[in-house]
């Protein structure tokens, strides 16, 4: 049985998952939005920085986020950034389909991630994740054009927010281009944490 195709993703509280600038998308504003990541147990171990780290009800978020994702996919803005700044075990552990208009080989990194580079449209990348994942979810990992793309396609199942306290100003909006015509929203669960509050929608058509 086919999987789930969902995204999840930490946003700030006027709207914004990232800034603008790629140069910026891995700097201090960004660390502020992912803040409610980074003590967590499961965030130390999956990133190779040890032992330790905060347990509870947001690690079993973050936990359960990587264990129901059999493959990913991802736009090259957030690839270019993270090529330059994930380990060599990069922290998915799975395949990785990077929508790109450029040929190249596939990119195998140690963890069993290899990045596969698709250059004939986000269904073309969705359908080969799917050959790959099993009976495992699909997770749109960005960034927010990717998103959009999959959102207005009406390939979404669901998604997750971690909503921080933090305010950016400017960048980029999840839901800017969104066509709200087509997509209605049903909540599944909003749970309240130590940094971040947590919202999940089922995505329906409208």
């Amino acid at each position: 049985m086919a999987g789930k195709v969902f995204f999840s993703v930490s946003m700030s509280l006027d709207g914004f998952i990232a800034p603008e600038s790629p140069e910026e998308l891995m700097g201090q504003q960004w660390m502020e939005l992912q803040q409610w990541v980074f003590p967590l147990r499961f965030f130390r171990e999956n990133a190779g920085l040890g032992e330790g780290g905060e347990e509870g009800r947001e690690n079993d978020i973050a936990r359960a986020t990587f264990e129901r994702t059999g493959a990913s996919v991802m736009g090259k803005r957030m690839f270019d950034a993270g090529e330059k700044a994930w380990p060599e075990d990069a922290p998915f552990h799975t395949p990785v389909f990077v929508l790109t208009h450029e040929s190249r080989e596939p990119w195998k990194r140690l963890g069993g991630t290899t990045f596969h580079f698709i250059n004939d449209g986000i269904e073309s990348a969705l359908d080969q994740a799917r050959s790959v994942a099993g009976d495992r979810d699909i997770r749109i990992a960005g960034g927010g054009t990717a998103i959009l793309e999959y959102l207005n396609a009406g390939l979404i199942d669901e998604f997750s927010i971690a909503l921080s306290p933090v305010l950016f100003g400017s960048g980029i909006r999840l839901f800017e281009g969104i066509d709200a015509s087509r997509v209605a929203l049903e909540q599944i669960s909003a749970e309240p944490g130590k940094r971040a509050t947590h919202l999940t929608y089922a995505v329906r058509a409208r």
